[in-house]
């Protein structure tokens, strides 16, 4: 287990806090080896399992989006009422089972070269993500 330290500076360079509760959050997404997708719901179960105490799910949701706003998470948007957190900050893509609602990640170089034909006035490309959805062959 990681010590306690760099996670309190996470916190803190959010602007949130370093509550107990908080810090299990933030050890939850940021101790471990592995890119972690979650969406709040399979964060939530997790902190249940894992903490005895209750906590809120605005607390959840108010730290998950603020490490989402400062950049130390991915959010993919599947539709409209799905989204999926990535811990796996930089420049790559995904494949999503439908079956299961797995996120697994796709490399950059797994992709060949996009080309995008239309331009928006104003606007330029900030980035290109790829959601390549997977299902059975049956």
């Amino acid at each position: 287990m990681s010590d306690n330290t760099e996670f309190v500076k996470k916190l803190r360079s959010v602007g949130l806090r370093p509550t107990k509760q908080r810090l299990k959050i933030c050890k939850i997404l940021f101790d471990r080896k592995n890119t972690f997708h979650f969406t709040i719901s399979d964060l939530q179960k997790i902190i249940k399992t894992k903490i005895e105490e209750k906590v809120s799910l605005a607390t959840i949701y108010n730290t998950v989006h603020s490490f989402k706003k400062k950049g130390y998470l991915k959010e993919i948007s599947i539709n409209s009422d799905k989204s999926y957190y990535d811990t796996n900050i930089t420049n790559h893509h995904h494949f999503l089972d439908e079956e299961t609602n797995e996120l697994l990640d796709l490399d950059d170089n797994d992709i060949s070269n996009l080309k995008i034909k239309k331009t928006i006035p104003g606007k330029k490309i900030k980035s290109i993500e790829v959601l390549v959805k997977i299902a059975n062959n049956n």
